[in-house]
């Protein structure tokens, strides 16, 4: 008999008295799903502000390079979105429109329909996503089911502007995507 056969006929002898399953919390906040959101974003280097904070913020940063998708606000945009993500290398602004947003961590659900393009959220220097308050989900066992619904070749959660920290946990926000995320809740 070979060492391989005796390990594994050692193995197979080993009996493990079978155990029950663990209970499943609900995973509920005791605080509404809004407030958690809000500061859920705020925990992860967010902003939460209103329509009337956005412009704003674009007013007064002088922005000139603005993209926007998001419904109702498509006027604010200077610039028309590229064929070629190439061309929003100088983007200072992009503006979407998330479907759904998780109050447990802050994530916002996106799919190819909202962003134009896949790297607009990354190649931007602010990213703005603006989110109906109804679409909130308490957490992402929700968030999940909601996406079971939706057929998409490509989605993903963003919760926040982009950040790293090294091993002496140096944290460099904007290192690798937009350097803030506003929430535009509506």
């Amino acid at each position: 008999m070979s060492s391989r056969e005796q390990i594994l006929g050692k193995i197979k002898r080993v009996t493990k008295a079978d155990s029950p399953l663990p209970d499943i919390p609900d995973f509920e906040f005791a605080e509404e799903t809004k407030e958690r959101f809000v500061k859920s974003i705020q925990g992860n280097k967010g902003e939460v502000i209103d329509v009337a904070g956005l412009e704003v913020f674009l007013k007064s940063n002088g922005f000139s390079k603005i993209i926007s998708l998001a419904k109702g606000l498509e006027q604010l945009s200077t610039r028309t979105l590229p064929d070629n993500p190439h061309e929003l290398a100088d983007l200072e602004v992009a503006i979407i429109q998330g479907q759904f947003g998780v109050a447990e961590n802050g994530a916002i659900w996106l799919t190819d329909a909202d962003l134009g393009l896949r790297a607009l959220p990354f190649i931007t220097e602010h990213l703005v996503i603006v989110l109906s308050e109804d679409s909130l989900v308490s957490n992402m066992h929700e968030a999940y089911k909601r996406i079971g619904e939706q057929p998409s070749g490509f989605g993903l959660f963003i919760a926040g502007p982009s950040k790293t920290a090294d091993i002496e946990q140096a944290l460099v926000i904007g290192a690798h995507g937009a350097k803030s995320l506003r929430v535009v809740l509506v």
